[in-house]
This record gives structure tokens, sequence and C-alpha cells, in this order.
């Protein structure tokens, strides 16, 4: 699946990352997933890509946000919306589609595999037009939950599939190393509409 001569980027949805793996019962230890795919290739590039809640004095994601920004991630942010539905009910919407799309198209010349990690099917026409300029694409989310995580959509058109409970003795936190607290950041992504 992948070849050690290979220029590898990661693009992470963050909410949509954070929901798998709680989905199956783990935090990623976003240190060690660096390491993961630098074994597995040249990784030239890791994005991390969610929306912030900008109106509140303390945002909990922050210190994760600073956190991956100091070692190693490119960080891409942008004001989520805040809105009320039919029913009456706050809402947050921080969709980060449109940014991750754009970095990946810009880095098709240079990079080999892209790697997504993602199960929402919007990125099913990302992975099509990528692969029509050759390269590798692999989306990592589940279908190891129930409802499993991942459009099938965006599954079958990914050159690989990598379940995300596959990755958990290589990039799951050990319970006991919990700072940052990832439950802390659940108010600001669990939230967030597609």
């Amino acid at each position: 699946m992948f070849d050690p001569r290979e220029k590898i980027a990661l693009f992470i949805d963050g909410a949509n990352l954070y929901a798998a793996s709680k989905a199956l019962g783990f935090d990623v230890d976003y240190r060690k997933l660096l390491s993961t795919f630098h074994k597995r290739g040249y990784l030239l590039r890791a994005y991390y890509y969610t929306a912030l809640v900008e109106d509140q004095e303390y945002s909990s994601i922050r210190p994760l946000i600073d956190w991956l920004d100091y070692n190693g991630y490119r960080v891409v942010t942008k004001p989520a919306k805040e809105f009320t539905d039919s029913a009456g009910r706050r809402k947050i919407k921080g969709n980060m589609d449109i940014e991750l799309a754009v970095d990946a198209l810009e880095l098709a010349d240079t990079v080999d595999h892209f790697v997504i990690f993602s199960g929402d099917g919007d990125f099913r026409s990302l992975t099509e037009a990528l692969q029509r300029r050759g390269r590798k694409v692999s989306v990592v989310s589940t279908i190891s939950s129930q409802p499993p995580m991942i459009s099938d959509d965006l599954r079958r058109q990914a050159d690989y599939f990598i379940d995300l409970q596959s990755l958990k003795a290589d990039i799951g936190r050990d319970p006991s190393e919990r700072l940052p607290r990832r439950e802390d950041y659940e108010d600001e992504e669990e939230g967030f509409e597609d």
C-alpha cells in the first residue's frame, strides 16, 4: 500500500477523526500518528483542519491546536458559524471541506500519496480529481462502528481504505496519557454539521 519512496501528505478532518475515534473508544495520540506515517514513506506535510468557536472567552480545543502547530502539523482553522435551527436549538456549523480540498489540489504535483482522515462522502470528488492526476489516495475512517463512519461512495473511490480500528495500536493514546484531554473539546466539535 505504501512505498517508502513516496512523498506522503496527511489531511485530517479534525471533527471527523475525533468522532470516529470516539465511536471506537480511543483517543488519538497525534505524536504517534506522525511517527506511524513517517515510517511508511517520506511524510511531506500533515494538515489538521478544524473550525473554532470565536466568541468564547476560552476555547477548550486551543491547547490541542497549539500543540499540533508546534509539533509538525499545519493547522488550518476558521471561525465556526452559529445559528438557531427550526426547533430553536443553538447549532454550530464548521465545515472545512473546501479548505482541505484546495490544499490537497495545490499539492497534487508534489505529493505521491494522499491520506485523508475523514469518512465524509464530499471527499469522493477530491479523491477522483487526485487520481486523475496519477496520485494514490488512502482514506482513513471506520466501518467498525455502528453506524459506519465512512461514506460507501468515498470508500469505493479511494485506492485504499484503512479502518481506523486497525491503527488503534499504532496511534491510540494510552488512557494514562490524557493531556491535553480530548473530551474537553467535545462541545466544540460534536455539534458541527457538514
